[in-house]
């Protein structure tokens, strides 16, 4: 549908949009058209771009340094066709595999912006659940196989093996830790996490770092690392690197972070039915580095709010010294947030996220939002550099009554001269906007596009499923998933 220019009034609490009032005679005056960004900028005095690690180096890096623990038990088994030299073999081999694992595991989620920034937040928790569960495995092979070697070795039965091995200090705490990750994994379980509070399940979650711990000494203690002293020191100083970024990455820095921004609540504003902006204010924003499109986990110290960490999107680019989000109310701590008063105390940690403008490969740019999930693609619809032309957005929701942060859509889009639709109707409705065909009528030459998309997982996974059958390479489609 064709949309009209929000009055001077409407916008003129969004701070991120005073760059176009400044040029608005009056109320009813148009906004012009953003002056065209430069593709170039002098070298001297140009800020470095963020380091940033792509999703095939991080899994090249992994793959090397599983290779390598392969490589170190390799050089140390001795060939032998007894059984239980072959249990053993293979107990060595799973053992190893399964501490380098756990590493791997914790670093994915230190928060590392590099990764982070590279690789997104969703695709590392995606990664972190499906190597959680390979790395139980590990643990689990690595225990039947020791337990039968040992077993066989002495000739003794399995329950006698159990009793006698668990009488080691170091294969004690090896067990215990087992035990930890095991109930770390059991809660991450779907069938689980939906009956537990996200309190609940984080509080378990920290149990691995406590296994983790146990499996180091018993690892220290067992027959593959203490071969020799240099084996033995390498894998001390990967324990200890990993360890040294999970403290700093999830501590010193969110730490430094409060203390130097001082972020508080300035105002919260409605935006529609059960939809609010909360704007902050703080101290030397810039220092951020945040980008449209990325994400912080706040946490807001009041009542109720200061011990969860609520992940949710700028829904504007930095203006200055504010930061505003935009919450749908859908759950208690979510209408807590709608209570919070001006003065309120906010620790964010961040930015995060990779749905930003360093993944734009084309001109020519489509912007697919629904419901609450318009706030990182309205920042970008702003901020996205693009002539007339250029950039697209489409907004699907059930009624015009749903729609969040309208207006400012419609004044970026009245200034940057960039398309605006709005996809409504229900979800079960005989024509499916978000078909195919419907898509490529209202976006010519759909399949020439980067598409940005976000919204409820529902209507996330149609949008994918329906641009790639019209046409769009999936490495041209991104999108990021904030529920995990």
């Amino acid at each position: 549908m064709t949309t009209e220019a929000a009055s001077a009034s409407e916008l003129s609490r969004y701070p991120a949009l005073n760059a176009y009032l400044r040029h608005v005679e009056g109320p009813g005056a148009e906004l012009p058209p953003i002056p065209p960004r430069p593709t170039r900028r002098p070298l001297i005095g140009r800020p470095a771009a963020p380091l940033r690690i792509s999703p095939r180096a991080l899994r090249a890096g992994i793959v090397a340094g599983g290779t390598g623990v392969s490589a170190l038990w390799a050089v140390q088994a001795e060939p032998s066709a007894r059984l239980d030299a072959l249990f053993a073999t293979g107990a060595h081999l799973t053992g190893l595999l399964a501490g380098y694992g756990v590493l791997v595991m914790l670093f994915l989620m230190a928060r590392i912006p590099a990764v982070e920034h590279g690789v997104g937040a969703d695709r590392l928790a995606r990664r972190h659940a499906t190597g959680g569960r390979h790395v139980l495995e590990l643990c689990a092979a690595h225990l039947v196989l020791a337990v039968c070697g040992y077993a066989s070795h002495a000739g003794t039965d399995l329950v006698s093996t159990v009793v006698d091995l668990l009488g080691y200090p170091a294969i004690a705490a090896a067990s215990a830790g087992t035990g930890l990750l095991v109930a770390v994994g059991v809660s991450s379980a779907r069938a689980v996490r939906r009956r537990v509070t996200h309190e609940t399940w984080r509080t378990v979650h920290l149990l691995t770092y406590l296994g983790a711990a146990l499996g180091f000494v018993h690892q220290l203690a067992g027959p593959d690392v203490a071969i020799d002293v240099v084996t033995r020191w390498l894998w001390a100083f990967l324990h200890a690197t990993v360890a040294v970024l999970l403290v700093w990455y999830r501590l010193v820095v969110p730490i430094h972070q409060a203390l130097r921004h001082s972020l508080r609540v300035v105002a919260v504003h409605g935006e529609g039915p059960g939809v609010f902006s909360v704007v902050m204010q703080g101290i030397g924003l810039d220092g951020l580095r945040a980008e449209p499109g990325q994400f912080f986990r706040w946490r807001f110290l009041r009542g109720g709010l200061w011990h969860t960490s609520l992940p949710f999107s700028l829904s504007a680019p930095v203006c200055g010294d504010e930061l505003r989000i935009t919450v749908k109310a859908l759950g208690r701590h979510t209408r807590r947030v709608r209570r919070l008063a001006p003065g309120t105390r906010v620790l964010a940690t961040g930015p995060f996220g990779a749905l930003t403008a360093h993944r734009r490969t084309r001109r020519k740019v489509l912007l697919l939002a629904g419901g609450v999930g318009i706030t990182p693609l309205r920042a970008l619809f702003e901020t996205l550099p693009g002539a007339p032309g250029d950039l697209t957005l489409l907004y699907r929701a059930s009624t015009a009554e749903q729609l969040v942060l309208n207006g400012e859509l419609e004044a970026i889009a009245r200034s940057r001269q960039a398309a605006l639709h709005y996809l409504l109707g229900p979800s079960d409705a005989s024509f499916d906007p978000l078909a195919p065909q419907a898509l490529r009528n209202l976006v010519p030459e759909l399949a020439e596009h980067d598409v940005y998309v976000c919204g409820p997982p529902g209507m996330t996974a149609a949008a994918l499923t329906a641009l790639e059958r019209a046409g769009v390479p999936e490495d041209h489609i991104h999108t990021e998933c904030f529920t995990f």
